[in-house]
């Protein structure tokens, strides 16, 4: 049977989320930032209004206001979103319990078998190719309801993409916004997809893009009448996920609410309040994240990894990233040593560091070869103090339980950044891209 998907993309959520809390703010050019004082000090999120000035999420404060004069910028409040969110899902969960997460304010809904719960609009069909197919009308109608829901309960709008698979309705909830319906349907997706640039295709990455307009695959069209062999050669097996995507015979299933998400990669960063020039600091910090990226790593049930990767910003913000592979684990301590490894061996005094960020990949599922230390129990004893940390910290708390290590350092010792860095999934690696997404 034809499916029945949507994707819902909320529109400039986090500052959607802040008008709702303060009225007030309607019809203003606004922007979620980061703290001036802790040199997070960038755009998060916008409204229209400071779109049109040309503000960009990713833009420094002092770069927003010089486009905005106007602009009133933010805090963010990042428990009103993880709880807005959290009610978008449950108006979802009236029509369908297959929903599936792409970030905290974006879904994919599987209505296939859901038609049963609007009986006042009967499915209409169409025939093609001796076969009958929903009606793009129908298709619309259930993307306008969901918008529809969504904007009368919670005073949010939503971008909806309603196809017959994931990659198509991502791409139609990009194409009409905001608050707009767009149907990439069997019968019109030709029409309606041939033409956009091929980056506009999901997971299509900037390297990528720029390989295949210079094989000449300058759109999606282009790439889906490409030759099998000419994308497989130049992209391997992902080529041919390319291909089919392009093509609309993609077939990934819409996960089940409850199921866990795949990650590709588990990492946070953090930019701080002034430059960083000490190696006891660097450990400290590095400390902290791994912190987060271990509890968060347990909480993913993708069992333990054998990659860290580590990003350094300078103060000049210039960049440097290295990995290496290590022995499978999922513990702050180990992961936190290696990082710091990372940082000695490459990076010499003197140095000033903005910004550290901490990734861990090559997860085993579960399936790993025990260790000498595992099978005489220092690994699990190890896993487990970690996990007790865990519950003490949910139920009581982040800072009322904290390493000696990062002692010397007490805002960092108050830092959750866990809870507070809110990160899309990764699943899907730019196969012309050498690192991972996170």
């Amino acid at each position: 049977m034809e499916r029945i998907v949507i994707h819902s993309d909320l529109n400039n959520f986090y500052a959607s989320v802040e008008r709702v809390l303060r009225p007030e703010l309607t019809g203003k050019p606004i922007a979620v930032c980061g703290s001036k004082e802790a040199r997070r000090g960038i755009v998060l999120a916008k409204s229209e209004e400071a779109k049109r000035f040309g503000v960009k999420t990713g833009d420094t404060v002092w770069q927003a206001q010089k486009k905005c004069p106007n602009l009133i910028c933010v805090p963010p409040h990042f428990d009103e979103y993880i709880s807005y969110s959290r009610k978008v899902k449950a108006i979802y969960a009236r029509y369908t319990d297959l929903i599936e997460s792409y970030g905290i304010d974006e879904c994919w809904l599987d209505l296939t078998h859901s038609t049963r719960i609007f009986p006042e609009f009967t499915p209409k069909f169409t025939e093609a190719d001796g076969e009958k197919h929903f009606s793009d009308e129908y298709l619309r109608f259930l993307g306008d309801h969901i918008r529809e829901e969504v904007k009368r309960e919670l005073n949010i709008t939503v971008s909806c993409g309603v196809s017959f698979n994931k990659v198509f309705a991502k791409l139609g909830s990009d194409l009409k916004k905001p608050d707009g319906t767009t149907v990439i349907s069997y019968l019109n997706y030709p029409s309606v997809i041939n033409a956009l640039p091929v980056e506009d295709l999901l997971y299509v990455g900037k390297a990528t893009t720029q390989k295949l307009r210079g094989m000449g695959l300058s759109t999606i069209g282009r790439l889906a009448a490409a030759e099998d062999g000419l994308l497989v050669k130049a992209f391997g097996k992902v080529g041919d996920t390319l291909l089919k995507y392009a093509r609309g015979l993609d077939s990934d299933p819409v996960k089940h609410m409850d199921d866990k998400r795949e990650y590709k990669s588990i990492g946070n960063s953090s930019t701080y309040p002034e430059d960083i020039t000490e190696y006891s600091r660097i450990e400290r910090l590095l400390y902290v994240l791994a912190e987060s990226v271990a509890a968060r790593l347990r909480e993913s049930g993708q069992g333990l990894a054998d990659t860290v990767h580590l990003w350094v910003r300078y103060a000049d913000l210039s960049d440097f990233a290295i990995q290496k592979k290590v022995r499978h684990t999922a513990l702050c301590g180990e992961i936190a040593s290696h990082a710091f490894a990372l940082f000695k061996a490459n990076i010499q005094p003197p140095f000033k560091v903005r910004a550290l960020g901490l990734t861990v990949s090559g997860f085993d599922n579960g399936a790993s070869q025990l260790t000498l230390d595992e099978t005489n129990g220092k690994y699990t004893k190890l896993e487990a103090v970690e996990r007790c940390v865990d519950k003490i910290r949910k139920k009581h708390g982040f800072d009322k339980l904290q390493r000696g290590a990062v002692a010397q350092e007490p805002p960092a010792m108050r830092a959750d950044i866990k809870s507070t860095h809110l990160i899309k999934p990764g699943n899907f690696t730019d196969p012309a891209d050498n690192g991972g997404n996170s």
